[in-house]
């Protein structure tokens, strides 16, 4: 839904003796307006009332009523996640912004931008235990990037802009906006939105430090072994594209963390796979054997690099940069630090390079290059491809891949095993297309995200990767599917197990199944029926592909497609808690 620059104009060009005497919950809107928010996915209640009734006044915003808030905070997320810009929601007070905390802790990990608005009790009624109380600033605090409690209409307006401005700027992430209901009714003066905000406490560095670059120049371009290891803050910074000139420049291998995926193209010689603890042998041993690393938006989390002492068994040099000075050195001491936006440090680095004449040993270079390819031709993501008896996930996910890799195509997961596949096994050539919980490893994200991503790119294909145990925390949002028309395409991996407790359990806990098979599933595809959508059961592997291409043809159409598939299968290669990330297992022979 767009907005006109007219209804922009009105929304924040308020001046003089155009002065308007508004309800907070109206001014709340027309910030929203000037933001250039489309969508805002929310869940009415008592507290936000007012709110709502300014929605109903207006059409230039749209509302999705979903089921659940936590649904309306994750279908914000992927939203945000897949075009970049700030995704909002909206809950009511109590029982409304506690179901929204996983969604909002889920966004705080991967730095989503995000505003989150909560309605609360009357000002007066604070403290008091009213009904339907909470202390919203309190419970958020430790899950955001900062929160407000707005206690007078006439703060509105510049709060909604710093609420903003935090949320998209340096570091992103999500911001809690606190509104009391008698805020809401109350009437201020409006003499229109802030054009500008000034805080003097939140001033993020873009620049990076010209000597620091220098310095890693020379660094990366003396290096015998160099690798380059980015995370999701190239997404976030959209810096995919200086990425990409940068590799290509140096000639030098790459690897994506989980949520970095798509900023280097995979279908390039240059990008090793996934590195960690579902990683390939060769983004891993890379990581381990380098003597020059070079780490842009990423933070060297426990799920990357293992056991900290293990990895720093080998000397190397790393270059680190990224936007928040508070992830240099956390968990890794670097020897080159350079705070700032990935972008801008990017855009410097490759001027630099294109002005010198240093450029690194070919013949180092190519010696490295022939290590790294020894690691890959032990071929680490093989599995049972000729197996006619039973569908094997990764089946599943490179059929798809295959089907849709030169389509306009956005997926989303869920977390377990089937989250492990996805990233393994399809190849993102493009940022922005997978979108996952990565930091909190959130269950029941992955229909949200592809609510959210379908309003937001209506002419995509957008598939959502599950499993029958991640599905039903919010498979209610099936009816808020229907209700707005969102088509997406659900691929359940339904292998009667919460598949990666099982994997766990079988390598750790010797085989003791405590409480990981599920036993009482329900009919997915009557499921699906009643919710009015396709249901599709796929039980053999030749029938994989004509599902799928069946499932594309209904193209208005959602479709939940339950693929039956290997309960045993477990993924593959595997870093154990505590070990190296070199160390490990390969395959069931290795246990």
């Amino acid at each position: 839904m767009e907005i006109s620059k007219a209804e922009l104009a009105s929304a924040a060009a308020v001046t003089g003796s155009q002065t308007q005497e508004l309800m907070g919950a109206e001014v709340l809107v027309k910030a929203l307006q000037a933001e250039g928010v489309k969508y805002v996915w929310g869940y009415p209640g008592g507290a936000v009332l007012y709110i709502y009734d300014a929605f109903y006044k207006q059409d230039t915003i749209q509302h999705v009523l979903v089921r659940h808030e936590q649904a309306a905070v994750h279908a914000a997320d992927g939203y945000a996640r897949a075009t970049g810009d700030v995704g909002v929601a909206l809950v009511t007070s109590g029982p409304g912004l506690t179901n929204a905390v996983t969604g909002i802790a889920t966004a705080y990990m991967d730095s989503i931008p995000m505003v989150i608005i909560s309605g609360q009790v009357p000002t007066a009624a604070i403290g008091l235990d009213a009904f339907q109380e909470c202390d919203t600033v309190g419970i958020t605090r430790p899950i955001v990037k900062h929160n407000f409690l707005v206690k007078d209409p006439k703060d509105l307006a510049m709060t909604m802009k710093k609420a903003f401005h935090i949320a998209r700027s340096g570091r992103p992430g999500p911001v809690v906006v606190d509104v009391p209901k008698d805020v809401s009714f109350k009437k201020t003066p409006y003499e229109g939105y802030p054009d500008k905000v000034q805080m003097r406490s939140y001033n993020p560095v873009r620049k990076g430090h010209g000597g620091q670059i220098r310095k890693a120049l020379q660094l990366l371009l003396s290096a015998r072994r160099p690798y380059i290891y980015t995370g999701g803050g190239v997404l976030l910074g959209n810096a995919t594209q200086e990425l990409r000139t940068l590799v290509d420049l140096l000639g030098y291998p790459v690897t994506n963390t989980l949520m970095g995926l798509g900023a280097y193209p995979a279908s390039d010689r240059k990008f090793l796979g996934m590195l960690g603890m579902h990683g390939t042998i060769e983004a891993n041993n890379a990581m381990q054997n380098c003597d020059v690393l070079l780490a842009v938006g990423a933070r060297f989390d426990d799920r990357v690099i293992g056991n900290p002492k293990h990895f720093a068994q080998n000397e190397r040099k790393i270059i680190h940069i990224d936007i928040d000075p508070s992830s240099i050195s956390k968990r890794v001491k670097v020897d080159i630090p350079i705070v700032g936006d990935v972008k801008d440090v990017l855009t410097e680095l490759i001027s630099m390079i294109k002005d010198t004449d240093t450029r690194v040993d070919p013949a180092a270079l190519a010696g490295w290059w022939d290590t790294i390819e020894g690691w890959r031709s032990k071929d680490c993501l093989k599995y049972d491809r000729g197996n006619k008896d039973v569908i094997k996930p990764q089946h599943v996910v490179e059929t798809l891949w295959n089907m849709t890799k030169d389509a306009d195509t956005y997926i989303t997961s869920d977390v377990g095993q089937h989250q492990m596949w996805a990233a393994q096994y399809y190849r993102f050539d493009e940022p922005r297309r997978w979108i996952n919980s990565g930091g909190l490893g959130t269950m029941g994200v992955g229909i949200p995200y592809a609510m959210g991503i379908k309003l937001a790119k209506p002419e995509s294909e957008v598939f959502c990767i599950t499993g029958e145990g991640s599905v039903q925390m919010c498979i209610q949002e099936l009816s808020t599917c229907l209700q707005y028309n969102t088509p997406i395409k659900i691929c359940s991996l339904n292998n009667r197990y919460l598949g990666m407790v099982r994997q766990w359990q079988e390598i750790e806990y010797s085989g003791r199944y405590s409480h990981s098979y599920m036993d009482a599933l329900p009919n997915f595809v009557k499921l699906a029926e009643a919710y009015g959508h396709v249901g599709m059961l796929i039980e053999r592997p030749q029938d994989v592909e004509p599902a799928l291409r069946e499932a594309r043809k209904l193209k208005d159409r959602t479709v939940f497609m339950d693929f039956r598939t290997d309960p045993t299968e477990n993924v593959f290669p595997m870093v154990k808690a505590g070990m190296g990330i070199t160390e490990m297992i390969l395959g069931s022979e290795d246990l």
